[in-house]
């Protein structure tokens, strides 16, 4: 007995091969046209002209789906010949109700209803050709209405199963194209993922490479004079090293695809409140600053926490860059009911035109540029330009929720 994934084969054989099948029910039809050719009793010319005839149509059949509108020509051709031969109705010209079929299921709208439009017209016009003497023109025509109605049917199954197929269609571009879509965005998304990472590691690397630098620097100065010193700025080297090191395993981990068996840890992104610990760790590597909190400090969006503390982070570190020798500096943090404002100064020799015109980027780094994106990102506003009476200003205002 033929299991249920034989008939699954033979059924996806005969589907890759429609053509195929199509040949063998026109060679079945040809058959029994034959048969009926043979049969039937008709004049010498009607007889000779049939056979031809009954070839062509089931060739309509067997090339049906390749060139459906040219087996509908071919089909009209046939019909016309039956009515000039005196070739009666007969078992082949079932190939006429499917072509109408084929025509309103694969080709044009209009050779649709022109396919429709024939098929209407051939049962009155076969009742014109070979009345029934017997009968009344009423029976005659009610005749007529019932051989038509299976070309009806047949152009409206066809065209039913167009219009599925169209939807299905429309549904399966729709489905690609929202994955497109989905696609394009993930590429966007994953591109500024990887653009905020590398801000993040431009701010991580410039802050604490400059203290690490400034606290070389010291340290080889009073190695001699003061060991005690030294080894302060060892340990402060040490201690900015591990933190840089700990931020950058966070911000690497991201890309990161992650093995089985392997665990990535995630230090917290920093806070307002380790701005006064970054502050310390500034006047440790000996640039002097005031740092003053004014309003009452509340719970911040951590986006603008972050925000915050990346600010004052590369503020203190251009600074250094920048400000010269004996440069003193000063950060705000200011609570206002609906929104945070930092300000950070210093007195040095500021900074030159082209690191806070035309975006920011000075050839060595894009720290301003860095500023305005992140600030951008919360929807504050930021200004950055020389400071009246010499020096370097910063001042940026991150929106908030009123207080209520």
């Amino acid at each position: 007995m033929p299991t249920l994934g034989d008939v699954q084969r033979l059924y996806e054989f005969l589907r890759r091969h429609p053509t195929g099948v199509d040949t063998f029910w026109a060679v079945l039809l040809v058959g029994f046209g034959s048969l009926w050719v043979v049969e039937a009793e008709m004049s010498r010319g009607s007889r000779f002209a049939a056979v031809p005839i009954v070839l062509a149509l089931g060739t309509t059949v067997a090339l049906r789906r390749r060139a459906p509108e040219k087996m509908l020509a071919l089909a009209i051709v046939c019909g016309v010949a039956q009515l000039a031969a005196d070739v009666k109705p007969n078992l082949a010209d079932f190939a006429m109700l499917v072509i109408v079929y084929t025509v309103a299921v694969a080709s044009s709208r209009r050779a649709s209803r022109f396919a429709l439009g024939v098929a209407i017209s051939a049962a009155p016009l076969a009742t014109l050709r070979w009345p029934q003497s017997h009968q009344g023109w009423w029976d005659d025509l009610v005749s007529a209405v019932f051989v038509s109605i299976p070309f009806v049917l047949a152009w409206v199954l066809g065209d039913s199963i167009r219009t599925r197929r169209a939807y299905y269609a429309q549904l399966e571009e729709r489905a690609a194209r929202l994955e497109k879509e989905r696609e394009a965005q993930s590429k966007v998304a994953v591109a500024a993922e990887r653009a905020r990472i590398a801000r993040e590691l431009h701010d991580v690397v410039a802050h604490n490479v400059s203290v690490m630098v400034v606290q070389a620097d010291g340290a080889a100065y009073v190695m001699d004079a003061s060991p005690e010193q030294a080894r302060q700025a060892l340990e402060t080297i040490s201690g900015t090293g591990r933190q840089a090191l700990a931020e950058m395993r966070r911000l690497l981990g991201v890309l990161r695809t992650g093995e089985p068996g392997e665990e990535n840890d995630y230090v917290p992104q920093p806070d307002v409140e380790q701005i006064d610990e970054l502050v310390e760790q500034v006047r440790g590597a000996g640039l002097p600053v005031d740092f003053k909190v004014v309003g009452s400090p509340r719970q911040l969006p951590s986006g603008v926490e972050l925000t915050a503390y990346r600010i004052v982070q590369e503020a203190l570190t251009n600074t250094r860059k920048h400000g010269g020798p004996d440069v003193g500096a000063s950060v705000r943090l200011t609570y206002f009911d609906d929104g945070l404002g930092l300000l950070v100064e210093d007195d040095g020799r500021g900074a030159q035109r082209e690191m806070y015109q035309d975006g920011g980027a000075d050839g060595s780094g894009h720290g301003l540029i860095g500023m305005r994106e992140r600030v951008g990102m919360v929807g504050g506003t930021l200004d950055a330009g020389p400071r009246p009476g010499g020096g370097f200003r910063i001042s940026a205002l991150l929106p908030l929720k009123p207080v209520r």
